[in-house]
């Protein structure tokens, strides 16, 4: 009598466990398309045995106590994730580079619309227009005049556009930012709320656990991540090799404006020095992007190399080594644009406004008694004139915080033009794009550009060199491609080197994109929810609940006929 009631406590635990497994089915049904979610594996396992010892000859009595569910298994493979998360981290950086050397190519309007590739032709023609139909011909110094505003005028807002689509990137740092911040805390909050379900060794955090692997996916795709579990179950976090999220704390990543550029620079505070503004970058520009060393990890990283840290000019390129420029404006592809146009325009309006106002070297001494050793000057022996016959010869190109020239009286009484040469550090005082204009004075009387010599004669020689400077070879586009060439094959490079390093980060991040998906499907092979199969286990335990009920039912009938017959 004793073991047939005790089989009832078998099908009972039958009936039990069937029913949390069918419940644990349907949850992962339910959550099939959620994203993120881990599927939820139920393991059986005997309760238990009693042993009942009658000193037999050949073995002991055993009974048998049922069903019990050993575990709830919540599996994730700990490698495949790692995998996921620095592929994923890689393929948003070279998503964002790609994404930045696409919209410079749209800006100089390369993809669709006119290029500007027209618009040096156009200028160009201006000048061979002014050499065909005579210099002194009013209509072609006009179009000189027009197709140089039109030419500047576009430059401008290229440059322009650059700049702002710099502000733009840097607003969008600032947010990525803010988000890795918030990131941090959600992982060092759902730590602690982990920490104190699975204290107790009974109960698994699993939808806890889905969300903070969840937050871990997204942070690994803004910056190069590393994480460990602890055996209390909370996660510790590495951000670009620094401590980011530990047991008790979040350090997060500052975002430090700079007063003069206004872009916001990623630092580590805990690692830099506030109060004397000595930051540590989060950042290492000084090492080589590359794969294997890893450094090519994480949107904000992407982000910040193609922003670059200010907005250059030809002064980013001209003067520097191979290496200098390789570590600093060639790394980034808008910076690298903008010195380059820059540069663009700053030798083309120097050759015209030295042919325009040629200069040459000379030696005197003021009437205020300050020598003047070996500066540049007006060459007024070989320059020309307008037709207002106004010394020295005009420029087209001005710079708006200096005129060209200095007038100068001797102490032989001879007036000197002395050039006011560029200042460095104010870019007010160079020709380049920020600070050009074209001269006012040619805007009002085009007949004022200089064309006429001495004796008052159109100077053909002067129109003919304003041609041949497009055609000599004499230009260089950035000090890793030396080779010369002229301003029309000056522009075919620039954009081409554009086209070229965006070809090659729209090929890394496409082929990327089709390895963090193949990750991605083995994972789901791991934790994946298949609808299919979680049918076919539903029929399974409804089936074992079915056969529970039907074992209970045949243990009542059998302990009835005993009590009624006996």
């Amino acid at each position: 009598m004793a073991n047939g009631m005790g089989s009832l406590y078998i099908g009972a635990s039958g009936l039990q466990n069937s029913q949390n497994a069918l419940n644990t089915t349907a949850n992962n049904l339910a959550n099939v398309d959620t994203k993120g979610y881990v599927r939820q594996q139920v393991l059986f396992a005997d309760r238990g045995y009693v042993t009942f010892d009658r000193k037999a000859s050949i073995s002991n009595q055993q009974a048998g106590l049922g069903l019990d569910i050993a575990d709830v298994v919540h599996t994730r493979n700990f490698f495949l994730d790692q995998y996921y998360r620095t592929e994923n981290g890689r393929q948003a950086f070279y998503e964002a580079c790609s994404l930045s050397s696409t919209e410079v190519q749209t800006m100089f309007q390369e993809l669709e619309g006119e290029q500007f590739q027209q618009t040096i032709e156009e200028f160009w023609t201006s000048f061979e227009e002014l050499y065909t139909k005579g210099p002194a011909e009013e209509v072609a110094q006009n179009l000189v005049v027009q197709k140089a505003t039109l030419f500047l005028d576009r430059s401008r807002s290229i440059y322009n556009n650059l700049k702002s689509y710099q502000e733009k990137l840097n607003i969008t740092i600032n947010e990525t930012i803010d988000r890795i911040n918030e990131l941090g805390h959600t992982i060092q909050n759902l730590n602690q709320q982990i920490l104190k379900i699975e204290c107790g060794g009974v109960e698994t955090a699993m939808t806890l656990r889905d969300e903070r692997d969840n937050a871990l996916d997204e942070l690994s795709s803004l910056a190069k991540v590393e994480f460990k579990e602890a055996i209390d179950g909370t996660v510790r976090v590495k951000l670009e090799d620094v401590e980011f999220v530990d047991e008790l704390n979040v350090y997060e990543v500052l975002g430090v404006t700079d007063p003069v550029t206004g872009f916001v620079n990623p630092i580590w505070p805990q690692l830099s020095d506030m109060g004397r503004e000595q930051y540590t970058s989060m950042f290492n520009f000084k090492v080589d992007i590359s794969t294997p060393l890893n450094t090519d990890i994480g949107k904000l990283k992407g982000l910040v190399l193609s922003r670059g840290d200010k907005v250059a000019t030809y002064r980013d390129i001209t003067g520097l080594t191979q290496q200098q420029y390789e570590d600093s404006t060639g790394m980034t592809v808008v910076m690298n644009s903008e010195a380059e146009l820059d540069q663009m325009l700053h030798e083309l309006a120097t050759a015209i406004n030295d042919i325009l106002s040629p200069l040459t070297r000379a030696s005197f001494v003021g009437a205020d008694g300050t020598v003047y050793n070996n500066v540049r000057v007006w060459d007024e022996e070989n320059g020309c004139l307008g037709a207002d016959g106004q010394k020295p010869g005009r420029e087209l190109f001005v710079r708006s915080g200096c005129d060209r020239y200095t007038k100068v009286t001797g102490m032989d009484n001879k007036v000197y033009y002395v050039y006011n040469e560029e200042d460095r550090y104010d870019t007010s005082k160079m020709y380049c794009i920020k600070g050009m204009e074209i001269n006012p004075d040619l805007l009002t009387e085009e007949s004022a550009l200089p064309h006429l010599l001495q004796n008052g004669e159109p100077s053909v020689e002067m129109a003919k060199k304003l041609v041949d400077i497009w055609n000599q070879k004499v230009q260089t586009i950035n000090p890793s491609n030396t080779d010369p060439c002229t301003f029309k094959e000056y522009y075919r490079r620039m954009i081409l080197d554009v086209a070229s390093m965006g070809s090659v980060y729209e090929g890394m991040s496409q082929s990327l994109t089709g390895e963090v998906e193949s990750i991605e499907n083995n994972r789901q092979q791991v934790f994946g929810v298949s609808a299919d199969e979680e049918l076919q286990n539903m029929i399974k335990y409804q089936n074992a609940y079915n056969a529970s009920s039907r074992f209970i039912n045949v243990i009542s009938e059998m302990l009835e006929h005993l009590v009624t017959r006996l």
